[in-house]
C-alpha cells in the first residue's frame, strides 16, 4: 500500500477489478446473503453488531433492518464511502482493532476466503477484498485471535468461509483461541459449499 493508504495499481499491470471484470468493492453474492440470513435469525433487537469486513454493507444493513444496532468495519477507503453510501454508520479500520473490549452481542464476518498462490496476487482493493492467501486464511485466523475481546458476555461471532478453506481447520484453530463452534448453515454451490460457523467463548 501507498502512504495514502491506497493499493499501488502495480504500475501498467492491470488492476485485479479490471481483469476480473468486477467492482472495486465486492458486492453481495451468494456468501453475503448466505451469512446475512444466518445473522438475522440470531440476532434480537437492541443488540449491539459488528460486520466486519462489510464491504457494500449489505450484511450490516441486514442486521439492522432486524433490529440490531448495526456498524460496519472495513480497510478498504472506498467500501467505506460504500457503506454509508448505503446507509450503513461505518469505521475504517483492521478487524476489530477499532472498537473497546465486550463492545458487541453479535459479530459477523465474511472474509476473504479464495486460497490463492502468491504469484496470482494483486496489489489492490478487490484483491484484499478477494484473497485469502495461500490456504484461505490470511484474515480468518487473525479474526479468531481478535475478535473474542470485543464479544459481550454471551456474545458470538458468525464466520463465513468455503469448503476450500478447510472448516474443520478453522474450528480447531478457534478452539486454541477458546471458542466453542458450531455449524449453522451451508449452501452448496458448483465448485465449494459455503458454510456459516458460530464461535462462542468457551
Amino acid at each position: 500500500m501507498t502512504e495514502e493508504g491506497e493499493a499501488s495499481d502495480g504500475g501498467d499491470r492491470p488492476s485485479l477489478a479490471d481483469q476480473r471484470g468486477v467492482e472495486t468493492v465486492y458486492q453481495p453474492a451468494e456468501d453475503s446473503d448466505l451469512l446475512a440470513r444466518t445473522a438475522v435469525e440470531r440476532v434480537t433487537p437492541g443488540d449491539r453488531a459488528l460486520d466486519v469486513g462489510t464491504g457494500s454493507g449489505y450484511v450490516a444493513a441486514k442486521l439492522a433492518e432486524a433490529g440490531a444496532d448495526a456498524t460496519g468495519v472495513d480497510l478498504s477507503p472506498l467500501a467505506c464511502r460504500e457503506a454509508v453510501d448505503n446507509g450503513v454508520p461505518v469505521v475504517r479500520g483492521d478487524l476489530v482493532a477499532p472498537f473497546r473490549d465486550d463492545a458487541f452481542d453479535l459479530v459477523t464476518f465474511n472474509p476473504p476466503y479464495l486460497p490463492t498462490p502468491a504469484e496470482a496476487e494483486w496489489d489492490d482493493w478487490m484483491e484484499a477484498a478477494l484473497s485469502g492467501g495461500e490456504d484461505g486464511r490470511r484474515l480468518v485466523d487473525p479474526f479468531l485471535e481478535s475478535v473474542g475481546r470485543v464479544l459481550a458476555g454471551g456474545g458470538e461471532a458468525l464466520l463465513l468461509v468455503s469448503s476450500l478453506t478447510d472448516p474443520d481447520a478453522v474450528r480447531a484453530y478457534a478452539r486454541e483461541q477458546g471458542f466453542e463452534s458450531e455449524m449453522l448453515a451451508t449452501e452448496k454451490h458448483p465448485y465449494e459449499a459455503l458454510v456459516v460457523l458460530r464461535f462462542s467463548k468457551s
